[in-house]
């Protein structure tokens, strides 16, 4: 069965599943799709007491820009449409596992509640990062990153969200 996130909008559940946020993102950052799925799925057991959000409620910064966490976020919160979702790649700890650009590192906010999300040790893998930064990759390289892309999304889907995304509330 494929694993779903289920939040409300006007009370209504809706649930959406990781290929639904992938076929929404185009397929072009697979790893980051994972990314902004597994973030949501560590992060809202802790937001509303373990029951569902209201979707329109939720309010995310981060410091990573990846366009494909971003789309799988908008599709389950509507987040970036609706000014909710904000990017500051200076933002959060900075301690947390750097990105090509930025960092691995959210917080969500419901209501009163704020949860810091960080990536595990050992998600990211050290060549993603390398070719990720490096300028004029050739053609070889690209195809490469693609691979590392699609591995990332791979791994990071077959782990438990909390083996991916350690969160905390921040009181």
């Amino acid at each position: 069965m494929q694993q779903q996130l289920t939040v409300l909008d006007n009370n209504k559940a809706l649930s959406f599943s990781f290929d639904e946020a992938l076929n929404y993102h185009g397929g072009g950052f697979p790893g980051g799709v994972a990314h902004g799925f597994k973030m949501l799925e560590a992060a809202l057991p802790h937001l509303n007491g373990g029951r569902p959000v209201e979707r329109r409620k939720l309010q995310v910064l981060t410091a990573f820009p990846g366009p494909g966490a971003r789309d799988a976020v908008e599709l389950i919160t509507r987040a970036n449409t609706e000014s909710r979702y904000e990017v500051d790649i200076n933002a959060g700890d900075t301690t947390a596992v750097e990105a090509a650009r930025g960092r691995y590192w959210f917080r969500v906010t419901y209501g009163n509640t704020v949860v810091e999300l960080t990536i595990q040790p050992g998600i990211i893998d050290p060549e993603f990062i390398a070719l990720g930064r490096k300028p004029d990759r050739t053609p070889e390289e690209e195809a490469r990153q693609d691979v590392l892309k699609q591995d990332m999304a791979d791994r990071i889907m077959a782990l438990p969200a909390g083996q991916v995304y350690l969160a905390r509330r921040v009181e």
